[in-house]
């Protein structure tokens, strides 16, 4: 039996301990979490050449755009060209409000359009994850852009003109399943950002929303996944959708080449059944729409 004079000291002792294992469990789940977001968003592939056998998220991956070519940062903790001098306030204000962390607007090429629709504690799990992969001295490539697309200050105006910031809001009147499907398609999958065609000013078409593009991030065609019957996945059922994400094979025998590959590769055929079940119930839900010019069997 401890001596009663003794015990309160060894409690003492203990409770900082538990304390400190508490929160390095916390911590570890919440990495975890990110771990999983990163993956419903596709992997951030856009941050790794898989192409040239780039380092995992060390960015310099070219993302072809009318207006020339933009490459993708690093976004690993490395001090110096990476994440590593950042706050998590810093992360929070980039994936919320486009802004890095000199105060200078981001080009809306990376998505914070689509991301400023994610919940604050999926974005801080996401940041905490991104702490904890190995950091990568690389420098970030200068973008291949002409002016007035490669300046930053005349951003605000667009962003006034088209970013509307705030946080995905559930319909109540849709089940839940619906609701983490248009969250994950819609904040963090993204998938508007390559499947829905841009006006002149680079900014998505809502009326247009996810019925393809031909204009994508690699320069071609980017398919109508809406459900409308002869130009998008109208045929397709949501078996088909679910495989499709997990295995990169479509329902007419074709495979998921070129970033889509990676994608599904790298994040979707991660993803649990319930989640890609969700996502596959969402595009079927809602409104088809004909775009010829974008059709998947071209």
């Amino acid at each position: 039996m401890i001596p009663r004079a003794i015990a309160p000291r060894g409690l003492s002792l203990l409770l900082p301990a538990l304390l400190f294992v508490t929160a390095v469990a916390a911590a570890q789940e919440s990495a975890e979490r990110g771990a999983y977001l990163l993956r419903a968003a596709g992997g951030c592939g856009c941050h790794t050449d898989y192409e040239r056998d780039g380092p995992f998220l060390a960015g310099g991956k070219p993302v072809a755009t009318p207006f020339g070519t933009y490459y993708s940062a690093n976004i690993t903790p490395d001090s110096e060209t990476g994440l590593g001098a950042w706050s998590e306030e810093d992360f929070l204000r980039a994936m919320r409000q486009g802004i890095g962390r000199d105060g200078s607007h981001l080009f809306p090429v990376f998505p914070y359009t689509s991301f400023t629709r994610m919940r604050e504690p999926d974005l801080r799990d996401m940041w905490a994850y991104l702490n904890t992969v190995e950091p990568v001295k690389r420098n970030n490539r200068p973008h291949g852009v002409w002016p007035p697309f490669s300046w930053r200050f005349p951003l605000w105006g667009w962003k006034a003109l088209y970013f509307k910031q705030g946080a995905f809001n559930p319909d109540p009147t849709k089940p839940a399943r619906w609701n983490r499907g248009a969250y994950l398609v819609n904040a963090v999958g993204h998938c508007g950002e390559c499947h829905t065609p841009r006006n002149f000013a680079g900014a998505l078409k809502p009326a247009m929303h996810l019925a393809g593009s031909l204009e994508g991030a690699e320069g071609k065609a980017v398919p109508n996944i809406t459900p409308h019957e002869a130009t998008g996945i109208g045929a397709w059922s949501d078996t088909d959708i679910v495989w499709y994400l997990e295995n990169g094979l479509a329902p007419d025998g074709e495979s998921a080449e070129g970033l889509m590959g990676e994608l599904i590769e790298h994040g979707y055929s991660h993803l649990r059944e319930s989640d890609l079940q969700a996502i596959a119930a969402y595009l079927k839900s809602i409104k088809p729409i004909r775009n010829e010019i974008a059709r998947r069997d071209e």
